[in-house]
């Protein structure tokens, strides 16, 4: 069949031109995470917030590597905010890359295990990916270092470019590379998508199409088009199946190639863009996209530029932009030596690391998922997950919305009294009731991370210290933002169970209300606040 393969080294080809997408998106992403999360810096990332320094060793694994466990002091932790933005920038114009790059990650890496409560699966696939990026050549196009090769060919023309694993001084940029790292990081993509359709194959709401219809009446995770594509099942119910037999079927993204590979990973791009408008989780839809830009090989960089030639539009003044940004480029001081000996070190040092990291982050978690797996001995297996997630690297389950999807609907009242006898719902910041506090639940989070937090306090950790932070930081901010004591309170979730006739008619609902957990404020006792009837 034209366009299809059996796997062979130019499966796992990337473009270089797919690369320097790949490395702006990412370095976009950085930045744009950091100023998100900025929204809830005192709340979340200091002292004074809900997950101390304490906390964060503690619900993190052994040695779990960060540098802001080196210090507590706020402005220190805001500053390396600042870093964090300004290395993301030297990686989207792609100066020193791999330098960048690794820095990057070291920094995100830091900053989810500086507050693990929040994270997502998105921070998990984009913390791989950038570890696997670290071994690929992201600057080589497009970038400052590709302008800083093309001089020194002008001036050396007997500078050796073609070593693999060496890209920061390549002369001329290749038209795509084929190593051991770009079959890694796509086979991470293919691995997350493969696995988490394996999961889904247990449900039978997925495998018979209404996960997707019961997904769009989740109030506290819909959003903007959410609510208005309800008036749809039947598209739905057709668009859920879909998802599910690409996410089965993810292999052909390296069996195929072409145009027809371009077409499936289209599909895959097309369907995380419709999360994106659809419901709120974060930054899922947009880290694989990221990845799956490393999909599109050489055909379809050819077929753009056709297209672009094609369209009759004066590109002097674009041409003219492209060469006063060289020229900028070309300004930037190249700092460095470079010397045959130090590149064979390099590349031997890049190949053990790439090595190591593949059988660590692939090839065992790989095996662990297999039947063969029960014939292994698990010591060695747990030590190097246990190596991996030091880093956050490590692989989890990739259960997003599997193997069953959530079909509850989820909001908090948090019951609390004042020294006055008064009741009010503090979480909410309203009268006491059990009632929906919005008709959209997804805006009773300020921010899509206190989603996920909250879910760690559903959860609760090692002996409730999760939920007590939280009760034990609301008493004392309302003692100080408002003046009112507090003498207790009480943490309640309520359930509602979504099912087709009501996935946009909350009102015949049925719902539960769960108790999570009872404070006191000070010196008083926990008890119970205003149950629920």
């Amino acid at each position: 069949m034209k366009g299809f393969t059996y796997l062979d080294p130019r499966s796992v080809s990337i473009d270089t031109r797919s690369l320097a997408v790949f490395r702006i998106i990412a370095g976009l992403l950085i930045v744009a995470d950091i100023l998100l999360r900025s929204r809830n810096f005192s709340f979340f990332y200091t002292e004074d917030g809900v997950v101390p320094q304490s906390m964060a060793r503690e619900m993190t694994v052994d040695n779990a590597f960060s540098v802001y466990y080196l210090t507590t002091d706020s402005t220190v932790i805001a500053a390396l905010f600042v870093v964090q933005i300004l290395i993301a920038l030297q990686l989207i114009v792609g100066y020193k890359t791999r330098i960048a790059t690794v820095l990057s990650f070291l920094l995100v890496v830091s900053l989810d295990h500086h507050n693990p409560l929040v994270l997502s699966y998105a921070d998990t696939l984009f913390r791989l990916l950038l570890f696997w990026a670290i071994f690929l050549p992201l600057g080589e196009r497009w970038s400052i270092d590709a302008l800083h090769a093309h001089v020194d060919t002008a001036t050396d023309t007997d500078t050796d470019t073609d070593t693999a694993t060496d890209t920061d001084t390549d002369s001329r940029p290749r038209t795509q590379i084929t190593s051991l790292a770009s079959a890694a990081i796509l086979v991470q993509m293919v691995y997350m998508y493969a696995l988490n359709g394996y999961h889904k194959t247990e449900s039978e709401l997925w495998t018979g199409g209404e996960a997707t219809v019961l997904i769009m009446g989740l109030d506290n995770t819909t959003f903007l088009f959410g609510e208005f594509m309800r008036n749809f099942p039947t598209l739905l119910t057709y668009g859920g199946l879909t998802w599910y037999y690409i996410l089965v079927f993810s292999p052909l993204l390296l069996l195929l190639r072409g145009r027809a590979r371009i077409l499936f990973a289209g599909i895959f791009i097309a369907g995380h863009a419709s999360f994106a408008l659809t419901v709120r989780i974060g930054a899922f839809p947009y880290v694989p996209i990221a990845g799956l830009i490393l999909f599109l090989q050489t055909q379809f960089w050819d077929d753009a530029a056709a297209l672009l030639r094609s369209v009759p539009v004066d590109r002097t003044r674009l041409q003219s932009l492209r060469t006063e940004l060289e020229q900028l480029g070309r300004r930037v001081p190249q700092v460095g030596f470079e010397g045959a000996s130090h590149r064979e070190l390099r590349s031997s040092v890049y190949s053990v690391a790439l090595a190591v990291a593949i059988a660590s982050v692939l090839v065992v978690p790989a095996i662990s998922m297999v039947p063969v797996a029960g014939f292994v001995d698990d010591g060695p297996a747990d030590r190097i997950d246990e190596s991996a997630a030091t880093i956050g690297v490590s692989q989890p389950s990739w259960g997003v919305f599997a193997p069953h999807p959530r079909t509850t609907d989820r909001y908090y009242v948090f019951p609390a009294e004042a020294e006055d006898g008064e009741q009010f719902d503090v979480y909410n910041d309203r009268e006491l009731t059990y009632d929906r506090p919005y008709d959209e639940l997804q805006k009773q989070f300020g921010t899509y991370r206190e989603r996920f937090y909250m879910n760690s306090v559903r959860s609760g950790g090692p002996d409730d210290i999760v939920s007590a932070t939280l009760a034990e930081h609301i008493c004392t901010t309302w003692h100080e933002d408002r003046n009112v004591e507090l003498t207790g309170l009480n943490m309640y979730y309520v359930n509602e169970d979504v099912t087709l006739e009501t996935v946009d008619d909350p009102a015949n609902r049925t719902s539960d209300v769960w108790s999570i957990y009872q404070h006191g404020c000070g010196d008083n006792e926990p008890g119970e606040i205003a149950p629920p009837a």
